[in-house]
């Protein structure tokens, strides 16, 4: 199944998203939220409307998390290239839910950096509320589906700082979207690339995760619970770099679609 959020008639709404012919389209308005739903995602309640292209939608962020946490150095050549160790145990962070944006919607460069990345990642929303996990507990069953991010970093002050919330916590600074889809096997290997100005700058595959979504499950899931709706940055593969007013930055996840944000100088700080 695959769903997005939307605006129609000036609020956000949740559709279903189905191929018809070599289109995608929203058929189905969802009645209440996806990540708020017992049992089986395909017996949401719904009601039929008017296809409408998922390409001509307006959209806006698929989720609604109470936190976002991201996993830093998941991938050994992303430390490497910025001459970090490789982590022992996953390296978690949390972004405020006030960076969320959805695709399309600007990323706003703060004036205050004169360094601001990219970072293509896949993320994961959380279906069932998830604290304590037990060394053989299956995470799958907690995973409601997959979306893209994009894990905007101000380079410089996270160089300059001990700590990344500064860095990482910008407004605008975490584009999630198109959309989210159950139809993935991050275990089995999903490609993840990064282009910007259509030009290719990250193409990792989860097959390369230091830490696989089982362990960095149980690792969150030690220090907080988890609620459905929240949103697990997995991290991202080698091939960072800085994009500057006028580039449009383009994170690809495969099954999912492209998340694509224009960048923008932020003239408000």
């Amino acid at each position: 199944m695959k769903y997005c959020r939307f605006i129609q008639d000036g609020e956000a709404r949740y559709g279903l998203v189905e191929h018809q012919g070599d289109d995608q389209r929203i058929t189905r308005l969802l009645l209440s939220a996806p990540h708020l739903a017992a049992g089986d995602l395909e017996e949401l309640p719904s009601r039929r409307m008017q296809p409408l292209l998922l390409a001509e939608a307006s959209l806006v962020a698929p989720v609604e998390p109470t936190k976002i946490v991201c996993v830093g150095r998941n991938y050994r050549e992303h430390a490497a290239e910025l001459g970090n160790e490789v982590p022992t145990e996953p390296l978690i962070f949390l972004k405020p839910t006030s960076a969320l944006v959805g695709g399309g919607a600007e990323v706003r460069r703060p004036p205050i950096s004169q360094r601001v990345d990219y970072e293509g990642e896949l993320g994961v929303v959380i279906g069932r509320t998830c604290r304590h996990l037990a060394e053989g507990d299956d995470v799958r069953p907690f995973i409601l589906g997959y979306t893209c991010v994009n894990d905007v970093t101000a380079r410089d002050l996270q160089n300059r700082d001990d700590q990344w919330t500064h860095a990482k916590g910008f407004d605008t600074f975490c584009p999630v979207g198109p959309l989210v889809t159950d139809e993935l096997d991050p275990w089995g290997g999903i490609g993840v690339q990064t282009r910007v100005n259509g030009e290719l700058r990250q193409d990792g595959n989860t097959r390369d995760f230091i830490f696989p979504l089982e362990i960095i499950l149980r690792h969150i899931a030690q220090v907080m619970t988890l609620f459905p709706g929240d949103l697990i940055a997995t991290g991202t593969p080698q091939g960072v770099g800085p994009v500057v007013a006028g580039d449009v930055m383009e994170v690809t996840v495969a099954d999912v679609g492209t998340l694509r944000n224009p960048v923008v100088d932020d003239t408000e700080n």
